[in-house]
């Protein structure tokens, strides 16, 4: 869930929450409200009639007494009012379960403007004692009237003191109900709010440690990816595959860094067992000419050979060649040999065309020979036994070098394997050896093919070695 989508249904629940806390609270004061207005409305009204009907008494005694016009509109201003709270005393209900009382109250209402109003009627046609009569009964009603509503107040506080009772109980009950209701809003409020701001914060509190962490060179630390599909979530996800990303480009820059190394190194290697190589170079020619003006022939392949295997060394050790080159290289370096050593040993080449035209880089074959020279077949007095063999199959190069020399330990030759993925050692220097090594032979060729290279090691002690390379057919470009 996204957080714009958790606020859009966090916050309109909050707010539902709040207002129907403060609807119920609302309805329960109202209910109360109600039960007290219509008590005292019903009071009141009581109170009202015995005051206008008190009212209408001192205004007809100032009439009858006067006989003044202008005293009667205020006789009939209270006369009309009494009969105004009449009409009222007909829309209420009666109390309890008895109509007599508000009847009784409704019926003497009734006797005292039926008096009153018989007096404005007849007040010219009556004499004094007369009139004095009829006011006296009508104030003898008014009485009736004060009692019979006190009567009815009374009734009324009777009749309502267990409803007061009753609303007063539910007016408590209301109240804890919304005092809970309160503190329950309040909880799942802050509920709700320590779980949105959890959801927000608490990822953006692990991105921000990871990029402490990576800051600090810890490019092995990954965010906490959650399944969450939120905008965190894409976040951290996009962030491991910026970490992901810069870990590959620096996994690419060190294999660049060092297979420059080891270039430098080998030509390091190179330049220190060289001694002004060009000059020698020149030199070598010079003999080789020499040699043949002076009908030695074998001198002057020989000397050949060596300036041909010493023009090759010149070469860029950054460089990739084809194989051919290689096997070219590889074929010079055996007649030198093969001058050393003469018949103790025999060399034994199997090639397929095919193969040749594939790139590897520049002196990978010549330290294998080198090695099974120097350490395989240099003790061997005779019987001695060299083989190359080359193959294609499917964009693979197959590339064995094998021998029949003094071969290696286990030990060995686990250690030989393990160099590929390892910084290559010192050069030994050991023998007649260039230095170049079989550590890094193997160490190029990972970096070259980046991997997809594939090596083999057979050796046994007593009775050879054997090397097989796998190697994907890249052509020149």
């Amino acid at each position: 869930m996204s957080i714009r989508r958790k606020l859009l249904i966090c916050i309109p629940l909050l707010v539902l929450l709040m207002s129907s806390v403060s609807f119920v609270l609302f309805e329960s004061g109202k209910n109360v409200q109600e039960s007290y207005h219509l008590m005292i409305n019903r009071i009141l009204l009581y109170k009202e009639v015995s005051s206008e009907v008190g009212e209408n008494m001192r205004s007809l005694n100032r009439f009858i007494m006067q006989v003044d016009a202008d005293s009667y509109p205020e006789v009939d201003k209270h006369l009309s009012a009494v009969q105004e709270l009449r009409k009222k005393l007909d829309g209420i209900e009666t109390i309890g379960g008895s109509e007599l009382p508000l009847m009784n109250y409704r019926h003497i209402i009734d006797t005292f403007l039926e008096q009153a109003g018989q007096m404005i009627d007849e007040i010219d046609d009556q004499d004094s004692k007369t009139l004095a009569g009829a006011y006296i009964e009508a104030e003898q009603t008014e009485g009736f009237i004060r009692e019979e509503a006190q009567e009815l107040v009374d009734l009324e506080l009777e009749q309502y003191k267990p409803i007061y009772e009753e609303i007063m109980s539910t007016t408590g009950k209301l109240n804890q109900l919304g005092i809970l209701l309160v503190i329950t809003a309040a909880v799942l409020s802050i509920s709700m709010a320590i779980w949105l701001s959890s959801s927000i914060t608490g990822p953006i509190r692990r991105l921000v440690a990871t990029a402490k962490q990576i800051s600090k060179g810890r490019m092995d630390t990954k965010a906490p990816e959650s399944i969450n599909n939120d905008e965190i979530s894409i976040l951290c996800r996009a962030f491991n595959g910026m970490i992901d990303n810069i870990q590959q480009l620096m996994e690419e820059n060190i294999k660049s860094v060092e297979k420059d190394r080891l270039v430098k190194e080998l030509e390091l290697k190179m330049l220190q067992s060289q001694i002004n190589p060009h000059f020698l170079f020149n030199t070598l020619n010079s003999i080789a000419k020499l040699a043949y003006l002076e009908g030695a022939a074998k001198t002057s392949d020989l000397t050949v050979s060596v300036s041909r295997l010493l023009r090759y060394n010149l070469q860029k050790l950054d460089q990739a060649v084809p194989l051919r080159e290689e096997v070219e290289h590889v074929t010079e370096y055996i007649n030198i040999q093969k001058a050393r050593f003469r018949d103790r040993i025999t060399f034994v080449m199997d090639i397929d065309e095919q193969a040749l035209g594939g790139m590897i880089p520049c002196l990978t074959l010549q330290p294998i020979f080198e090695n099974a020279f120097v350490h395989g077949l240099e003790e061997m007095e005779e019987g001695a036994v060299l083989s190359l063999s080359i193959r294609y199959d499917s964009g693979i190069m197959e590339i064995g070098i094998s021998d029949n020399g003094a071969g290696m330990n286990p030990e060995t030759v686990a250690r030989l394997m393990g160099s590929i993925r390892e910084e290559a050692p010192r050069f030994s220097g050991k023998g007649q050896s260039t230095g170049l090594g079989t550590h890094n032979v193997f160490k190029r060729l990972h970096l070259f093919f980046d991997g997809e290279q594939q090596i083999e090691i057979d050796s046994s002690e007593g009775v050879g070695t054997a090397v097989l390379f796998r190697l994907p057919c890249r052509p020149s470009a």
